[in-house]
Parts: C-alpha cells; structure tokens; sequence
C-alpha cells in the first residue's frame, strides 16, 4: 500500500529545501529532484508522441529543456487538490 500522504509531505520536504535556491528554471534533473522523480519520467513524456505526456511545459532555452519553479510549485500544489 503506497502512503500519498508521506510521499507528499517527502516531496515538499525536498521542494522547501531546494526553495533555498535563487534559480527560478531548473534543468531537467534539478526538476526530477524537485519533484521527487526520475529524470527519465520527465524526458520520456518530453517527446511529441510520448504516450503520457509530463504534465508541466518546459522552457526551452538554447536547446536546453529547462522548468519554471513556480510550474512545479503549481503542480505539487495541484496533487492535493485531487484528494
């Protein structure tokens, strides 16, 4: 049984501490840090026929796919709304 609660209070755990940052764009790894997820999750929903597409648009900026922290902040803010 997978305990939501503990996952998400991991979660924002981790995006408080990260909050100490002054970056506002994460690059894809920092993102999947912040999220408590793995990168590949991110980068296979990235693509134009991924199957599940990640539910947060990066920004891409000189070719790199990078994330805005307040998207991130909105989706973690999201997940429990739909409890």
């Amino acid at each position: 049984m997978i305990d939501f609660q503990l996952i998400l209070s991991e979660i924002r755990q981790l995006r408080a501490e990260l909050r100490t940052s002054q970056r506002r764009l994460l690059p894809v790894e920092a993102a999947a840090a912040y999220l408590g997820i793995s990168p590949k999750t991110i980068r296979n929903g990235l693509g134009p026929k991924a199957a599940k597409p990640f539910p947060i648009r990066p920004v891409r900026v000189s070719g790199r796919v990078l994330f805005r922290k307040d998207d991130l902040d909105a989706f973690i803010d999201g997940l429990g709304a739909a409890e």
